[in-house]
């Protein structure tokens, strides 16, 4: 186990917590503004959108090679405890959005796909970064990413 309370940690594959999460998202509106980091709110609504789609199996992306060297230690430091993704945060290239489009639809594109982990697949799934994760690892990195981009927009 990496943490001492690993039946206590949020993860996505909990109605409650998803639905707490969707809850804060709907409080998310076109004039959310960033506390820290460079997005815009469009830009942070497909970032997540682009992770939980790769977090669902619907898009699959090569472990890095840093990734290989670091990434199970980062993985283990990450996740060890509740405390929140630290602020300005790295993440891989494909998931940085440059472009702007409708608040509203990325928001409920975003929804559908959180709502997605009541039936969660069963499936070998490799982060880009920290590569192979247990389904229960992917529960509570999905909480913690989703957290991280919440608090970001103040929600």
């Amino acid at each position: 186990m990496y943490f001492k309370n690993y039946q206590e940690m949020k993860t996505t594959f909990d109605k409650a917590t998803r639905d707490e999460l969707i809850n804060r998202i709907n409080t998310l509106n076109e004039n959310s503004m960033a506390q820290w980091g460079k997005m815009n709110i469009y830009q942070m609504l497909k970032h997540c959108t682009l992770w939980e789609e790769m977090a669902l199996g619907k898009k699959k992306y090569k472990q890095a090679f840093i990734g290989r060297l670091f990434g199970k230690m980062a993985l283990r430091s990450v996740i060890k405890d509740e405390n929140p993704l630290s602020r300005n945060t790295p993440t891989i290239p494909e998931f940085v959005v440059r472009e702007n489009g409708d608040v509203t639809s990325q928001k409920s594109k975003w929804i559908a796909l959180l709502e997605e982990h009541e039936h969660f697949p069963d499936f070998d799934f490799v982060h880009p970064f920290f590569g192979k994760m247990t389904k229960e690892q992917i529960g509570y990195m999905a909480y913690k990413h989703t957290d991280h981009h919440l608090r970001q927009f103040n929600s």
